[in-house]
């Protein structure tokens, strides 16, 4: 997609908004293909998927630059916290706990943004972006600790693991921000899914020695299909492409759709059901996002 001077604040929008919704339907979507394939197995399959499909997006184009070592540095943590790390933390997750509960523990990656880049870009956290953050925590905690009106709120150690995939996907947006000064969307996605193809690649092929794969029916391998593509392929190169012309702390707004779009999987496509207290947990959360990513007004000066 290309993205026109003129036109650029809401093309990149565009861009952004899709990826975060896309995020969120594939957490959702997970929860069916780990049923069935063992988390090391199905991470392979998906990187390895999303290789042959970006295969042509590999190579460098005439007129970028080649990469230097300090942005090989930068592809590798970005595909191994926000890929390779994120993959197995939400796969376990989800596993021990529900499509709801990881939307609304989702919901605090805004928040985590904040504190990652207060922490190592030595950005101010302002007196709303921190009210932002204990929304978000109050929301993860209420969803993690209460189990009232017969609702399935996953197991605590299925929550710590979502919160895991939190600070590993708030990680890929601190480090893909850098890299999209200088690297084209297509060729980072095509680079880290290499990354987290090459560091899966032991386990999985270890778990699918002993998997029987004709056991798998023919519509949970097109639901892999839609996975690896939207995880590995469309997912990186839509938000690439959005943040390379949207400043990071405004970006991260656009999460919001995450936590919605796995919530409305889990509700509208699992049979999952949202109780009283998982809805006060999402109020929490998306008004803890809210806070912690709208943009604030720019003083003028005549």
């Amino acid at each position: 997609m290309a993205l026109a001077a003129g036109r650029v604040p809401f093309a990149a929008y565009v861009c952004l908004a899709a990826s975060m919704a896309l995020v969120g339907s594939y957490v959702g979507f997970s929860k069916l293909l780990v049923a069935v394939f063992p988390v090391f197995l199905l991470a392979w399959l998906r990187f390895g998927i999303a290789a042959i499909a970006m295969a042509h997006w590999v190579r460098r184009a005439p007129a970028e630059a080649p990469l230097s070592r300090h942005d090989r540095v930068l592809l590798f943590w970005e595909s191994f916290l926000g890929n390779f790390l994120f993959s197995i933390c939400m796969l376990f997750g989800v596993l021990n706990s529900t499509a709801l509960a990881a939307g609304v523990i989702m919901a605090a990656i805004p928040a985590v943004v904040a504190l990652l880049s207060w922490a190592f870009l030595r950005e101010r956290i302002t007196p709303r972006v921190a009210a932002g953050i204990a929304f978000a925590v109050g929301g993860i905690a209420l969803v993690s600790f209460t189990r009232h009106d017969g609702a399935d709120n996953g197991s605590l150690l299925g929550n710590a693991l979502l919160f895991a995939a939190v600070i590993c996907e708030a990680s890929y947006v601190v480090i893909g921000k850098k890299l999209t000064a200088k690297v084209s969307p297509r060729r980072i996605s095509a680079l880290v899914n290499l990354w987290g193809l090459a560091l899966v690649t032991p386990l999985g092929v270890w778990q699918a020695l002993s998997f029987d794969f004709g056991s798998v029916s023919a519509k949970l391998w097109w639901l892999l299909l839609f996975y690896s593509l939207a995880a590995s392929m469309w997912t990186v190169w839509l938000w690439m492409t959005g943040l390379r012309h949207v400043p990071a702390s405004r970006a991260g707004v656009f999460t919001v759709m995450l936590p919605i779009s796995a919530a409305t999987v889990g509700i509208v496509l699992l049979g999952e059901h949202l109780s009283g207290v998982q809805g006060a947990a999402f109020a929490l959360a998306l008004t803890g996002l809210l806070l912690a990513t709208w943009p604030g007004r720019t003083r003028t000066t005549d």
